[in-house]
C-alpha cells in the first residue's frame, strides 16, 4: 500500500498515542490544557493534543474514520478526500489536505480555549476535531454519497447525515458532561466545510459550493429508503 498523507498521519498519531498510554508525562506535556497556554504560552498544545488519545478504543475510532474518509474505501472504489483533493487542486492537493488537517487541530479548539482559558480542571485530547474536518470536507465533495447506519443497510445522503450530526452535537454540547468535547467536533466540521469551499474557489476551477447546491437540490425523499 502506498504511503499516503493519511497513512502518515495515522502512523504518527498511533505511535505518539501508544507512547502516552504507558507514560503519563507524555500526556501531561502534550494535552490541551488552557491554563498552560494562557500562562506559559504553550501554544503547541493546540496541535499536539490531536496526536494523543484517551485509550485504544478512542484512537481506533478516530483513525478508522480518518482512513475511511481521508484515504477512501478501496473495496468500494470510493476515493477519500486526499485523492479528491489531488484531482481538484492537482499537484497541490496533498499539501492542501495536510494543511486542512493540521489547521483544524487548533481552529476546532478556539471556542473551547476562550471558555476555559483559566479553568484548571479542564483538559482535552484526541483528533476528533480534525477528523471531523476531513469528514465534512468529504460530505461537501460528495453530498449524495451514502453514509450507512451501523448494522442497518439504509442509504443516508452525506449532506443529511452531516446536518443531523451537527444538530445532535449542538444539543450534546449544550447539555454538557460526558467527557466529550462536542464543541471541537462542531467547529472542526465547520472549518472543513469552509476550507474546501474557499480553497476550491481560489485555487481550482471546481467550485465545491455550487456543485454541492446543485447536487442537494435534486434530492428526493424516496432516496432515504434506498438500500445498498
Amino acid at each position: 500500500m502506498q504511503l499516503t498523507v493519511t497513512l502518515i498521519i495515522i502512523i504518527a498519531t498511533s505511535i505518539i498515542s501508544f507512547s502516552g498510554f504507558s507514560n503519563n508525562n507524555v500526556i501531561d506535556k502534550l494535552i490541551f490544557y488552557p491554563p498552560a497556554i494562557t500562562n506559559q504560552k504553550e501554544w503547541y498544545r493546540f496541535f499536539t493534543c490531536g496526536f494523543i488519545h484517551k485509550d485504544i478504543a478512542h484512537l481506533v475510532f478516530n483513525m478508522y474514520a480518518l482512513f475511511l474518509f481521508g484515504q477512501g474505501q478501496e473495496s468500494h472504489l470510493l476515493p477519500g478526500v486526499e485523492v479528491i483533493f489531488s484531482s481538484v487542486f492537482g499537484a497541490k492537493g496533498k499539501m492542501f489536505y495536510l494543511l486542512m488537517y493540521l489547521l483544524a487541530l487548533p481552529v476546532c479548539l478556539l471556542p473551547t480555549f476562550e471558555k476555559n482559558r483559566n479553568n484548571y480542571y479542564y483538559r482535552s485530547l484526541g483528533a476528533s476535531g480534525a477528523v471531523s474536518a476531513v469528514v465534512f470536507a468529504y460530505i461537501m465533495l460528495n453530498p449524495m454519497q451514502g453514509v450507512g447506519l451501523i448494522f442497518i443497510p439504509v442509504f443516508i445522503p452525506g449532506f443529511l447525515f452531516g446536518a443531523i450530526y451537527l444538530f445532535v452535537s449542538y444539543l450534546l454540547d449544550k447539555r454538557g458532561g460526558g467527557g466529550i468535547n462536542h464543541s471541537a467536533h462542531i467547529w472542526g466540521a465547520l472549518f472543513g466545510i469552509a476550507f474546501v469551499i474557499v480553497t476550491s474557489q481560489l485555487f481550482s476551477d471546481y467550485h465545491v459550493f455550487a456543485n454541492f447546491i446543485e447536487s442537494v437540490k435534486n434530492f428526493e425523499l424516496k432516496h432515504l429508503f434506498t438500500t445498498y
